[in-house]
């Protein structure tokens, strides 16, 4: 039986005042955040096509290197930056917001500012000192290729100032959330994007492009910070120069941050772990990064958007001692999730290796390396459920203050995925590392899921269950029809090659795909799971909602 967790110690509860008002419906919210994500993730895909044309995959050691370099800095990023501060700054930030007012919220978020910053350059300086040495942990299949390890290793050196970058973008983005402002939020990593393109498109070496690569990540990542800070000041927050101080207040935020990052990142990790398997195969490391771009834009899109919604709305629901607006929060958003992720699994395990051949393979980037990306992408595919129900699951044990029992459920997820990561690899090959990441993801759900029940906190309604039914039958339906056009690619291909003088696979890959969007919305309304006025009312503002200001900017 899964116990109930001991919350850790969290700030005082702020003094009796006025009931806040609700924030912005939270499908609108995630809307506005989804939309602007799907514009920084079709950059992300051209940013992607670009790099892995100049630096290629398996012929080539620029390419396992660069994304090396570019692995290790986003996995502390996620672990103690976004995921953390997510899971704990926010809500304790909204608390006093609507409680004891902005001076002092913002005082606590100038506190946490100086502490995280602090943190993160310490952890890059000794990653920086270290990485000689660490490299051998990474990746140790590099270690029998000494011109690829060198440069593994540098490369990593030059990407590390990223971490404290995001750190800071990522508890600035943190205050806008909390204050109703999600555009900012959404819209800073297109920089990363457009500075990458900026550097890599003139190169034509693979190394030298890997080396601007990695200097435009940090480019970037200041930019980032950058834009993150202006947008939170446009939104009122005053945040302040201090000095770090381990305050009563820090220690309780450290308490509660450690293992809401432990939890919030175990898909992280295991993707991290895996990777230390895919050094043993040239190009490996590449294959996985492309198929990562693919799954993890529902996990962008509808996972971490309406977990960044849904975090603040449950917060104030649970201040107010308003469960029936809590329920309400988590069947819309479980519905929701599971509405735009189970039709993104479909297609992913019904057109993998068209998606990837169509879209990446052309000049170092091989037909051979998109056959093996798209195997990856066929097993992560029956994970992206899993993937985008963490992050709906996990705001519902955040907001009572409870990061212990997510972070328990991840450590299980994570001990799955080296065992059987490990057990797979040598079994079956690098599929295994797939299939180990997707089937640890579904364990965490079934244990989150299972826990919330119990507890208590939250159980789905007959109606969600029901439209869960009604979804998932849509979406097979989905993947059967896209299936059949996979099975007619030759023909597909050919009519196109009839009228198109170029770019026969791209066009092609897109029609199929623009198809799929034109069929999902009518499946899915033919099986009811959901209705076209239930869809306009979800992205409507509720009444006695605070009017949204879209022009705004932060």
């Amino acid at each position: 039986m899964t116990e109930t967790a001991t919350p850790s110690p969290a700030p005082p509860a702020p003094a009796p005042g006025p009931a806040p008002k609700r924030s912005g419906g939270l499908l609108r919210s995630s809307a506005i955040f989804s939309g602007l994500t799907l514009v920084s993730r079709v950059m992300g895909l051209v940013r992607d096509l670009v790099v892995t044309a100049r630096l290629g995959a398996s012929a080539t050691i620029a390419a396992d290197a660069y994304y090396t370099a570019l692995a290790f800095p986003n996995l502390f990023r996620r672990i103690f930056a976004e995921g953390a501060f997510a899971a704990a700054f926010v809500p304790a930030y909204s608390r006093r917001l609507a409680g004891e007012g902005e001076a002092d919220a913002d005082r606590f978020a100038a506190d946490a500012l100086a502490t995280v910053a602090v943190a993160t350059v310490a952890v890059m300086l000794v990653a920086q000192l270290a990485m000689p040495w660490l490299m051998y942990v990474i990746n140790p299949g590099y270690a029998d290729e000494p011109e690829k390890f060198r440069l593994a290793w540098m490369l990593t050196q030059v990407t590390m100032p990223y971490l404290p970058c995001m750190a800071i973008a990522a508890l600035f983005s943190g205050v806008l959330n909390a204050r109703g402002k999600f555009i900012v939020s959404a819209a800073y990593p297109t920089v990363l994007n457009l500075v990458m393109l900026a550097v890599v498109l003139p190169q034509t070496d693979p190394v030298r492009a890997a080396w601007w690569a990695s200097a435009g990540v940090v480019i970037a990542g200041i930019g980032q910070a950058g834009i993150c800070w202006w947008g939170a000041r446009r939104s009122g927050a005053r945040l302040r120069l201090v000095r770090p101080r381990l305050t009563p207040e820090m220690k309780a935020l450290v308490t509660l941050a450690v293992p809401a990052a432990i939890a919030n990142s175990a898909t992280q990790i295991n993707i991290f772990i895996s990777g230390i398997l895919a050094s043993q195969i040239a190009g490996m490391r590449v294959w996985m990064n492309v198929a990562d771009r693919l799954y993890q834009l529902p996990m962008s899109l509808v996972g971490v958007a309406i977990g960044v919604a849904l975090l603040p709305r449950l917060s104030q629901a649970l201040q107010r001692d308003d469960h029936d607006d809590a329920q309400a929060a988590m069947d819309q958003g479980i519905v929701f999730a599971l509405a735009l992720s189970l039709p993104a699994a479909a297609a992913l395990m019904a057109l993998p290796v068209y998606l990837i051949d169509g879209l990446f393979t052309r000049d170092q980037f091989t037909a051979v390396d998109a056959a093996a990306t798209g195997q990856l992408l066929f097993h992560y595919g029956w994970g992206v459920p899993a993937f985008v129900l963490l992050r709906i699951l996990q705001p519902a044990f955040f907001a009572r203050q409870d990061t212990r029992t997510p972070m328990r459920f991840s450590l299980i997820s994570v001990g799955v995925n080296i065992v059987l990561g490990i057990a797979l690899f040598y079994a079956i090959g690098f599929q295994g590392v797939a299939i180990a990441t997707s089937v640890a993801a579904w364990i965490s759900v079934l244990q989150m899921w299972v826990a919330l029940t119990r507890r208590g906190d939250w159980r789905p309604s007959p109606q969600t269950a029901s439209r869960i039914v009604r979804i998932a039958l849509a979406s097979a339906a989905l993947g059967g029809a896209l299936f059949a056009a996979n099975l007619f690619r030759a023909e597909i291909e050919a009519a196109v090659g009839a009228v198109a003088p170029f770019g026969v696979k791209e066009i092609s890959i897109v029609l199929v795909c623009s198809a799929g969007l034109a069929l999902y919305p009518a499946l899915l309304f033919a099986f009811g799971g959901l209705t076209p006025a239930e869809a306009k009312a979800a992205l409507r503002r509720r009444r006695g909602d605070p009017p949204a200001a879209p022009a705004d900017l932060s």
